[in-house]
């Protein structure tokens, strides 16, 4: 049966040496280097013993507790008034004593005491220690260990920065820990009593359930008086708890624990990252909506203009046929015929010029007035157009924040191109030449020298009128100048219907020449003002494209592995 579960547990520790590789390889993946090494870490030390961790405050005692537990009748350890644990020193079996210098923060010894066959002991700098590294070391140390052996100075277990760091094991890692009060000799009974109930009730409010605290002192254990010291308990429950076969086990359902724990970290972060690539997937996607919503009503807007212009068009050309056809009469040609022979009348060629000529001067003066009346309601919707997505950009959601333990570069990465793209923006709709260039216009490349005033989509409104009053006076124009051909050599034996059938078709042609006109003009400026605003969010889009495949990787691969990490918790369970 041993030898059965002794071949389970490889297995599980080659599966999750095998789950490790790909959770360090994420880890890299998402660019987090602290995750990475402490992946990197708890994968190196699978095949390591159980590991103690000691920690606690400076001079609480740590090391002299160390040389008392592994009882070698040696200073394992170096003990001294003044701080002396410099490093983090980890303590392992070996057939004979030897000290490695890993790096210049971790020395290896290793000693031939049996107790270490099972378990490794980690003896680190005090939590309040004002050497440079070597808290942020012993955290790092952390997530490797299999058991926290919490050490405080009996007579005052109660020191801040002691509990702070009790804080950080509970809340990032959730690693089992036992508290042990150390020089207990220095204390009377009573007061002794009241700490041990003081550190328990401290650990129930932090969120323990049952809290083993162990009082000892490591010097009457090394003078010989083990029944008094307290190591007695202590070592009874390590023998029961871990040494008495279970240690193999624990360590990988702690290891276990330890990759899921950061794995579920990632998963949490991945959460809030998704939950910003839909929130960003959504402003996007309204932006799109509005600039279509504007565009719809703009172009309701030019139908309307378009009706209006017709509207005053068909008025005043109708009347121009109704008079031209009476004065093409029979009776109205000899009428002007004798009258010019008796008085000024005008011939019929000079009466048709006049007529041509107010049929021009009532077209100009009311196609101008339709159109300054018009112009003013179409350049308020695309000047709102910019407005509203101006506003929509300066308040895109976040969700992501650029101080995430995780994703801080993500989120970061992503603040600046949104802050790029309200800098762009702000620059697009201040900037006349987005809104007049030849690009938009080839065809009327003197338009810039004719805006008045004004710059960005302040200018709009100057911008429409002067583009439309191209195009009307191009309809008007050649409209007058068929008209005035047509008219050119009429004589008084030329047919009437002729005339008058030439007219209305000229009438006819002008009139739909204007209607396409402003609308492929005014139409197709919309069209290419509301690409040009689409085009500021290309980085933004870009951006979109890389988030959603990473995302997609990263959580397919983030959900294999805690798949994988589930099945191995559930069979060592």
């Amino acid at each position: 049966m041993t030898k059965l579960l002794n071949q389970q547990l490889q297995t599980h520790r080659a599966q999750l040496e095998e789950i490790t590789k790909d959770l360090h390889e994420l880890t890299i993946r998402i660019g987090h280097e602290e995750m990475s090494h402490t992946v990197s870490d708890l994968r190196n030390r699978l095949h390591e013993p159980f590991m103690f961790v000691i920690v606690g405050e400076v001079k609480a005692g740590k090391s002299s507790f160390v040389n008392a537990l592994l009882a070698t009748g040696e200073e394992i350890t170096k003990v001294a008034p003044q701080p002396m644990t410099d490093t983090i020193q980890q303590i392992l079996y070996g057939e004979e004593k030897a000290e490695v210098m890993v790096n210049d923060y971790l020395k290896k010894i290793m000693l031939p005491v049996d107790i270490l066959q099972d378990i490794a002991i980690v003896d680190t700098p005090g939590t309040n220690t004002i050497v440079e590294h070597h808290q942020e070391i012993t955290e790092r140390f952390i997530p490797a260990s299999d058991l926290i052996v919490f050490v405080f100075e009996a007579k005052n277990p109660y020191r801040q920065s002691a509990w702070e760091f009790f804080d950080f094991i509970q809340g990032e890692w959730r690693k089992k820990v036992i508290f042990v009060l150390q020089q207990k000799d220095l204390m009377p009974a009573d007061d002794l009593a009241v700490n041990i109930q003081g550190v328990r009730d401290n650990a129930l409010k932090k969120g323990m359930t049952t809290p083993n605290v162990f009082a000892v002192s490591a010097k009457q254990e090394q003078e010989g008086q083990t029944e008094e010291s307290g190591f007695v308990e202590l070592r009874t429950y390590i023998q029961n708890h871990i040494t008495g076969g279970q240690a193999p086990a624990l360590k990988l359902i702690n290891s276990v624990e330890t990759a899921s724990n950061i794995n579920g970290r990632i998963a949490t972060g991945l959460d809030l990252r998704q939950q910003q690539y839909k929130a960003d997937q959504e402003f996007r996607e309204d932006i799109r909506e509005t600039l279509s919503d504007q565009e719809t009503k703009s172009y309701k807007q030019v139908d309307l203009l378009n009706d209006a212009l017709v509207g005053a068009y068909d008025r005043i050309t109708t009347k121009k046929a109704y008079e031209l056809e009476g004065g093409l009469s029979l009776f109205g040609l000899l009428r002007r015929s004798v009258s010019s022979i008796f008085s000024k009348t005008p011939s019929a060629q000079q009466w048709l010029e006049g007529l041509a000529k107010e049929m021009e001067g009532e077209l100009n003066g009311a196609l101008q007035q339709r159109l300054n009346e018009g112009m003013i309601d179409l350049a308020d919707s695309i000047q709102q157009m910019a407005k509203i997505i101006d506003l929509k950009i300066r308040s895109s959601k976040t969700i992501l924040s650029n101080d995430h333990e995780i994703f801080s570069d993500i989120a970061e990465r992503r603040e600046n191109v949104l802050r790029d793209l309200q800098d762009q923006f702000s620059r697009f709709i201040n900037k006349t030449e987005n809104f007049t260039d030849e690009s938009l216009f080839p065809e009327k490349s003197n338009l810039s020298p004719n805006l008045a005033a004004g710059s960005g989509i302040a200018a709009i409104g100057v911008i429409l009128m002067t583009v439309s009053q191209i195009g009307m006076l191009d309809i008007t124009g050649g409209l007058l100048t068929a008209i005035g051909l047509l008219f050119a050599g009429f004589s008084t034996r030329s047919k009437r219907k002729k005339i008058i059938d030439g007219f209305r078709l000229e009438i006819d042609q002008g009139r739909e020449r204007l209607t396409e006109e402003v609308n492929s003009t005014l139409k197709r400026y919309i069209v290419h003002l509301k690409k040009r605003i689409d085009d500021n969010f290309l980085r933004f889009d870009d951006h979109l494209k890389r988030e959603g495949l990473q995302l997609e990787e990263i959580s397919l691969q983030q959900s294999s592995i805690n798949e994988r990490l589930s099945a191995i918790a559930k069979s060592l369970a």
